[in-house]
């Protein structure tokens, strides 16, 4: 069995997935958009066809699933982070230094008592990651 993150996006999810793509090397490996679905959209809902309204997207070994949501104002991120634990600390760095472009910086990078490089920072969409290269 695995737990997989599914984040909801509040109509961004299309800007995060090239996000992820640029600055993690992600790859999309599927996309639907609202347009496509067979069924009509449940009660409710506001999205417009061209949303997203499933993906996948593989960050390394991981699989995380995203969407733009259903309902405005679902897009709230809180009481999670996402960890990155990259083989050297110069790929740590690169990786939160461009999670950290246009986001907001919750613990500075560095060395920890735990970790040669441990750093912790919201993204512009408001997803928290840690990174970290433990000792």
């Amino acid at each position: 069995m695995q737990v997989q993150p599914y984040l909801f996006f509040d109509g961004r999810c299309e800007e995060a997935l090239a996000f992820y793509s640029q600055a993690l090397g992600a790859q999309v490996t599927a996309l639907m958009r609202y347009r496509d679905s067979p069924e009509p959209p449940p009660p409710g809902n506001a999205m417009d066809g061209d949303k997203v309204m499933h993906a996948n997207l593989q960050i390394g070994e991981t699989q995380i699933m995203a969407s733009d949501g259903q309902r405005p104002g679902e897009g709230v991120f809180k009481g999670f982070s996402l960890c990155l634990s990259p083989a050297t600390d110069a790929e740590a760095r690169r990786l939160f230094d461009a999670l950290a472009d246009g986001g907001q910086v919750q613990m500075p990078f560095g060395p920890t008592f735990f970790a040669t490089a441990f750093g912790m920072v919201a993204d512009r969409f408001g997803v928290g990651w840690m990174v970290i290269v433990p000792r």
